[in-house]
């Protein structure tokens, strides 16, 4: 097979099966650190480099014009918030971003929510 098919069935299989689910995920550091990794790796291999030949992630991008996983992932969830922000105030996943809880919240530091990464930087 040769590049530009690999390209694509990796675009259509392992990239949706990377992303499913995403409108809703909490990414920390380490989950964009290993979504980046496990993209690099199947780009390393579809152009043979090892990483022994110190290739930049880069360059390796735009051999193969791919894009940055986590800036796919942040744009859309951008879409996503902007789809529901869309929707009747009747609908589930609306209510779920209006959620407001009562109550007093627990001693130490507060866990993220996604609600805490809406601020994009674009």
């Amino acid at each position: 097979m040769n590049k530009e098919t690999k390209l694509r069935i990796h675009n259509i299989t392992v990239k949706a099966a990377l992303k499913f689910g995403i409108e809703a995920w909490v990414l920390k550091k380490r989950e964009e650190q290993r979504l980046e990794a496990a993209k690099m790796k199947f780009l390393r291999h579809l152009l043979g480099i090892t990483k022994l030949d110190k290739e930049k992630n880069q360059c390796i991008r735009e051999k193969t014009g791919a894009q940055n996983i986590v800036q796919g992932i942040k744009q859309y969830q951008k879409k996503w918030l902007q789809h529901v922000q869309r929707m009747d105030t009747n609908r589930i996943p609306k209510q779920a971003l209006q959620y407001r809880p009562k109550g007093r919240k627990n001693i130490g530091r507060p866990r993220k929510r996604w609600r805490d990464q809406l601020h994009f930087e674009d």
